[in-house]
């Protein structure tokens, strides 16, 4: 049998570019790119509004080994357009998922993205709704579908209505999840309602701890690539079904939670309430306090 081996050198997933972060994740040497940049499959709008294009569209889709296991991965890149969804990268999504149910193999979806592009909204949208259904229906199939949040552009808009119907979610402190970003809330809120400035109530609100607290998020790990892969391993051993039973279940989470924390003014509140040891001192915790003070938070029926 072939020894699995993977990228040893320690990686920062936060700073890592999209290709990085799948060869640091998969078995190495095992990745093979679909539609890749030699092709050339660009957005028809961009130039249009004269902006600069890329040639993979901002998301690198292909197959690789994880742990021997073959998965399907997809990798948004942050450092163009913010990753964000346009319509040939949203093709290239749905084509992928859609290829898993062909192929009856899992997912991997590496967030890093701000949500739909402005100047292909309509087409971003369309995209956004198309992802939503082709992760649903493979997991209906069977099939798990893991989401690993940790990147420059966090996971914001359509990306966190994507990441809300994976199967898990892996997220680093730095994994920022929201449908509004910071400056979209103080845009048409007001700073008194949200200071986007305020990068600690960012964090406090939108990071990767609040987000594992409050079941956000099903596993937080350490700002290393190393660290994301072997979550992965894990939340692929971890089966969730997708049904009518689950999905009333999640809603009456949703609702207890709102109900619960509904008029909590910070974050701070909420973790104080879940009964978190010295709330105050969360987001200074190393990942190993952090995760012993998260297993010591009171009613695990909150959990995602």
């Amino acid at each position: 049998m072939t020894a699995v081996t993977a990228n040893t050198v320690s990686l920062s997933w936060y700073e890592a570019s999209a290709r990085q972060r799948i060869d640091a994740l998969v078995d190495a040497g095992s990745f093979t790119e679909f539609i890749g940049p030699e092709l050339r499959e660009m957005s028809p709008h961009l130039a249009i509004f004269d902006l600069p294009e890329q040639f993979d569209d901002g998301v690198v889709i292909g197959r690789g080994r994880l742990d021997g296991a073959p998965v399907l991965i997809a990798a948004q890149e942050g450092r163009f357009m913010g990753g964000a969804f346009g319509e040939v990268h949203g093709a290239k999504l749905t084509g992928l998922l859609r290829a898993a149910r062909a192929q009856h193999q899992d997912v991997l979806i590496l967030f890093d993205t701000g949500g739909v592009r402005l100047q292909e909204a309509n087409a971003g949208e369309l995209a956004i709704a198309e992802i939503m259904r082709a992760v649903v229906e493979a997991r209906r199939d069977g099939l798990s579908v893991v989401g690993l949040i940790g990147g420059r552009a966090g996971c914001y808009g359509g990306g966190s209505l994507i990441g809300g119907t994976c199967s898990r979610l892996i997220v680093s402190e730095q994994g920022r999840i929201s449908v509004s970003g910071p400056e979209v809330i103080e845009t048409n809120r007001g700073i008194e309602e949200f200071d986007s400035r305020d990068r600690a109530l960012v964090w406090r609100t939108m990071g990767g701890k609040h987000r594992f607290l409050i079941g956000g998020a099903d596993m937080f790990v350490d700002d290393e690539a190393l660290a994301f892969r072997k979550a992965a391993i894990d939340a692929l051993k971890v089966g969730r079904r997708c049904d009518v039973t689950v999905l009333e279940a999640e809603q009456t989470r949703l609702e207890r939670r709102l109900q619960r924390f509904g008029e909590a003014e910070d974050a701070v509140e909420i973790w104080q309430a879940l009964g978190v040891d010295n709330p105050t001192d969360v987001p200074a915790l190393p990942t190993s306090a952090f995760l012993r003070a998260a297993d010591n938070r009171e009613n695990a029926d909150d959990a995602r």
